[in-house]
């Protein structure tokens, strides 16, 4: 698996609450920001390119995100929203949005009286911080996407069920 293929993270969880319910928790940065390790914290930025009070997010709406990584340092993200399909998608691409180092998504589906939530991430195209790890081993570029992806799977899982046990509360 090479940072050029575009390797993709996902996984899925059935909440107890129907979509009307898990829609605003897959819109709160803040929350995503409470269970990601990495994601130190997160901020829409003024309106108009964010939310203005009380307003829901919409696509073109931009967060700044303060990230930490024990390998990699603090950098902060602005990122963007692309999609925002009230109770079904929402995305977002990391720094530019058409060749972003990352593009996120939520997805939510009824199901079983509840809600099936998804959540996906696919590494690039853009360049981020990967690229200068891979450039110094680009022998080791497989081993590296592939711890990468294995964290970006733990967050994805503590993401999910921090909104599931909301939701659910």
């Amino acid at each position: 698996m090479r940072y050029a293929d575009g390797p993709t993270v996902e996984a899925a969880v059935h909440v107890d609450a129907p979509p009307a319910r898990v829609w605003p928790l897959v819109c709160d940065i803040h929350l995503v920001a409470e269970t990601s390790e990495e994601l130190q914290e997160a901020h829409w930025l003024p309106a108009p390119e964010g939310p203005g009070d009380g307003a829901t997010p919409a696509v073109g709406h931009r967060f700044r995100g303060r990230n930490s990584h024990p390998k990699a340092g603090e950098w902060e993200t602005v990122s963007t929203v692309v999609e925002c399909d009230e109770e079904r998608r929402f995305a977002w691409a990391v720094m530019d949005t058409e060749n972003p180092t990352a593009l996120w998504r939520f997805t939510l589906t009824p199901a079983d009286g509840g809600t099936e939530l998804r959540q996906w991430v696919r590494m690039g195209p853009g360049r981020s911080n990967l690229n200068a790890a891979i450039e110094r081993m680009p022998d080791k570029e497989e081993r590296i996407v592939a711890g990468r992806c294995r964290e970006w799977q733990q967050s994805i899982e503590r993401t999910l069920a921090g909104i599931k046990e909301r939701a659910e509360s």
